[in-house]
This record gives C-alpha cells, structure tokens and sequence, in this order.
C-alpha cells in the first residue's frame, strides 16, 4: 500500500523494529540471558524452552503469539501506551512457557531493551546518511513501551535521527494518527511533506490519514534483508550511486 507523493518528500518516519533494526533470535535471546546469570540448561531443554517462547510470541520484536491467552487479551492490545503495560504483557507471554528459574521471566524482558539485542538493518546507515546529507529530516515513530535512543547511539545511528517520537511516551500507538501527528510537528513539517517507513501494513499504514506517503518494508531477519531500505532513497528522490550506470556518468 503505497501513497503517490503529491509534494515533494522533505522527510522521513521511520519504525523501528522490523524497519531500521531487527531483534536477536529467541534462543539467541534465551541463551544470552542464560549466559548472563551463570546459568546452563541441555540443548535439549533450551531448544524446547525457545520454541515455547516464541511460540507465545514472548520476545518483543520477534514472532506474533500463535495464541492469546483470553486474561491477556486486553493487555496485548494496549501494550505499547505503557511501559507497565508493555512489559506487562511480554512477561505474561513468557509465562505461559514453563522456565526452570521464575527470575528467567525479567531478565528475558531486560535482555531485549538492551543495545546488544538488536542489529540495524544493513543498509540503515547508509540510508540514513544520505537522508541527513540531502537536508531532509528523520524521525522514528514507534509502538514501544521502553527508550530506544540507547540502542541508536550504542549502534552510532542517533546523530542522523531528529526525533523520536514512542508511543508509550505519549500514551498512544499506531495507527492513532495523533502519534504520526506529533512525529510531523517535531521535525516541522506538514504531513503530506513526510513519507512514512514500516513493516507493519495497518500500524504504519496510518499515516496515510494525514496523508503522507508510506512505504513498506518487509520485517526479515538481517542477513535476509541487506538493502530492503535503499528504495527508501529513491521515494525521497535521491540518487543511489549505486543505481545504475546512469548515475555513475
């Protein structure tokens, strides 16, 4: 679902999770928290207990539930307007899955705000970049319930951003258009100067209520998405050098 650009594109909103970044595996997040607290289960056991948590869709970022437990329902629904939501309900997934240490549960959830967690995409930097050399304006809009600036300068991607605008920050979430609203203000400009970045059609696909344009992203593991972002350049109307041998002359 794309919109067609009416004026010409003075900046760029981002998601974060599955469009700039992408979490770490769930038995790479399992056994990383493991790791952390001294802890070891078989290969077995660990094998069985990832499959359990992604399964539940417990790893923030990662696979969606396969199944909503009804006392969750309510809380999934909200949980990016909160941090004690977001949390809430991650944590209400993971136990759903049974882990030989009750203090598995928090450290899971701590595990994923960390910067080590995640990997920006390829091509981020280089998107980003080229973005900030040709004068236009970067914000990410996410549906979050934690800071995710810590993981943009640990990965050096926070001086190419202007602004980031989280849901749980201002208690709504996509695809509230408010939120996109307040993401346009903070980089001054009008809605319809803006095209919006996703992987998620009816999150992201919000934007176009203001009428910004969207461009869609699809949510990969890195290795299987190296440049699923350049086309991002060619939207904004910059010239990839990389994009053929028109642009090497």
């Amino acid at each position: 679902m794309t919109v067609k650009e009416a004026v010409t594109i003075k900046g760029v909103l981002f998601d974060f999770s599955g469009t700039l970044f992408r979490i770490e595996s769930t038995s790479d997040w399992l056994r990383a928290v493991l790791d952390a607290r001294g802890e070891r289960l078989a290969e077995a056991e660990l094998a069985r207990c990832a499959e359990g948590l992604e399964a539940a869709g417990a790893l923030p970022g990662g696979s969606f539930p396969q199944r909503m437990p009804d006392e969750l329902s309510e809380l999934w629904r909200t949980r990016d307007i909160s941090g004690e939501h977001h949390r809430a309900a991650y944590t209400g997934l993971a136990r759903q899955v049974g882990l030989p240490d009750e203090g598995l549960y928090d450290a899971l959830y701590d595990r994923h705000m960390t910067p080590d967690a995640w990997s920006p995409y390829p091509d981020a930097a280089e998107v980003l970049g080229a973005l900030r050399d040709h004068g236009l304006a970067v914000a990410v809009v996410s549906n979050i319930g934690w800071d995710l600036r810590p993981v943009f300068r640990a990965h050096g991607l926070d001086p190419l951003v202007d602004a980031y605008v989280l849901s749980y920050e201002h208690g709504v979430q996509k695809p509230d258009a408010r939120l996109f609203r307040t993401a346009c203000e903070a980089i001054g400009l009008d809605p319809r100067e803006v095209l919006m970045v996703g992987d998620d059609q009816r999150a992201d696909g919000g934007a176009v209520r203001l009428g910004s344009a969207v461009h869609f992203v699809d949510h990969l593991p890195v290795h299987q998405r190296p440049e699923g972002l350049l086309p991002v350049l060619d939207r904004a109307g910059i010239t990839r050098p990389s994009a053929g041998p028109a642009a090497a002359r």
